[in-house]
């Protein structure tokens, strides 16, 4: 049976590994030999419930009976009940929701559309090493230019990168104590030279997912409120990656302590691996019209039904305070290792989204030992993925928001027994 799936492997347009995984449960699957992994990827970081989550596919397949897709010009049950929901979780002064559109990619362009259309300017900034989507848009507005670089005739449409405030290797040579948040100050002459004073909106991941999980202090944030309240551009939270629970709080916003103009949200809000996405926005930014951005599986009923059992799940007493116990656990074990393992160059992360860069012994990024070890730990049954589409430093760890101490000791110990492994030359 593998072996026949496998020969289908030559027809795909992008073939995948040669393993064929049969089933998972948790945060675990098993390929057709019987093997069991635990992923600390989370599938593509979307399942938040992890795989075959009960109550998720319960609730789909009652929805399923009723009512699979309808017209988003008509309302149903599940979808009023998602608004709903949303309104109740995201920050206060989003009041509007748009969920015609069928991923993060549509999502976060649509961000940019509201933005444009609300204030009549056309420029974006958007950060180094960001990922923003798959669509030639956001392609564009992506920090990692090596993805646009086979499409660079269609031009970047007014888009501005900036560094992140990456703290561990400072693009300003500072250091956070004495920085006085120079990568959010200079945020300024760009708006002002590069973007000649016609920014429209800045799109920013809370936490730079594909990025090598940067994390930025919490005072970046504040000025970057500050800058989009001085020169009347449209703050975005790209939350498709730290969103639903993620950081230990339902939105990286509440973690970080700023409200947004506009958040868009996908991935976890599937739970079990339902295709989901929305946009939340203060009031101001609803008045654009819905055809100019309104995907045929937008508002779908059954992804909205997983998206409403998904958020009572983990709205329930304790589901993040223990996203927040497992999360520290894993990270105080990965700084015990780091004063262990000289390749372990800096931990980071908030919840169940960690990174740790690997490095050579001049403490530059090691690609090729990232790697390793990544196919490595995969032997000894763990999934991990690198950052920067598999070229990048920084190992990933985001398994669904389920995790048990014992699973996350788990990880910890394979993790140590992988390391041990590593010859480092």
């Amino acid at each position: 049976m593998s072996i026949k799936l496998l020969e289908v492997n030559k027809y795909f347009f992008a073939p995948t590994e040669n393993i064929v995984m049969e089933r998972g449960e948790g945060i675990y699957l098993w390929d057709s030999t019987g093997k069991r992994y635990i992923d600390c990827a989370a599938a593509t970081f979307n399942l938040s419930l992890g795989y075959s989550n009960q109550e998720v596919l319960e609730a789909v397949a009652e929805q399923a009976d009723k009512l699979v897709h309808i017209t988003s010009s008509y309302m149903s049950e599940p979808v009023a009940k998602l608004v709903e929901k949303l309104v109740e979780v995201t920050p206060k002064s989003l009041t509007k929701i748009h969920l015609k559109v069928s991923g993060g990619s549509t999502a976060n362009e649509g961000a940019i559309k509201m933005a444009q259309f609300y204030n009549k300017k056309s420029g974006v900034i958007s950060l180094f090493r960001s990922h923003v989507g798959q669509t030639i848009y956001t392609m564009n507005a992506s920090g990692l230019g090596f993805r646009r670089q086979p499409f660079a005739s269609l031009g970047n449409s007014g888009i501005v990168h900036v560094p992140p405030a990456y703290c561990y290797r400072c693009f300003y040579n500072q250091k956070p104590c004495s920085c006085g948040m120079l990568c959010a100050e200079r945020i300024e002459e760009f708006i002002k030279y590069a973007g000649n004073d016609s920014i429209s909106s800045m799109i920013v991941e809370p936490i730079l997912g594909n990025g090598d999980n940067i994390v930025p202090p919490k005072e970046y944030f504040v000025k970057l409120r500050e800058l989009a309240d001085k020169h009347h551009f449209t703050l975005i939270f790209d939350e498709i990656q730290t969103g639903i629970g993620r950081t230990g709080k339902m939105f990286a916003a509440d973690y970080f302590g700023v409200e947004p103009d506009i958040m868009t949200i996908a991935k976890g809000l599937g739970g079990t691996g339902f295709q989901i996405a929305a946009i939340a926005t203060k009031e101001e930014y609803a008045d654009m019209d819905s055809h100019y951005h309104s995907f045929t599986y937008g508002s779908n009923s059954l992804a909205s039904a997983a998206g409403v059992k998904t958020l009572e799940i983990i709205t329930r007493p304790g589901f993040l305070d223990n996203v927040t116990l497992v999360g520290n656990y894993i990270i105080r074990r990965l700084n015990e290792m780091k004063e262990k393992y000289s390749f372990i160059g800096d931990v980071r992360g908030v919840g169940l989204m960690i990174g740790f860069e690997i490095v050579d012994e001049k403490g530059e990024e090691s690609l090729e030992l990232t790697t390793q070890i990544k196919n490595i730990a995969f032997e000894n049954g763990l999934i991990m993925r690198t950052s920067r589409y598999g070229i990048g430093n920084v190992l990933k760890i985001r398994p669904a928001l389920i995790l048990t101490l014992e699973q996350a000791k788990e990880i910890c110990e394979i993790l140590e027994y992988t390391f041990d492994q590593i010859e480092v030359h």
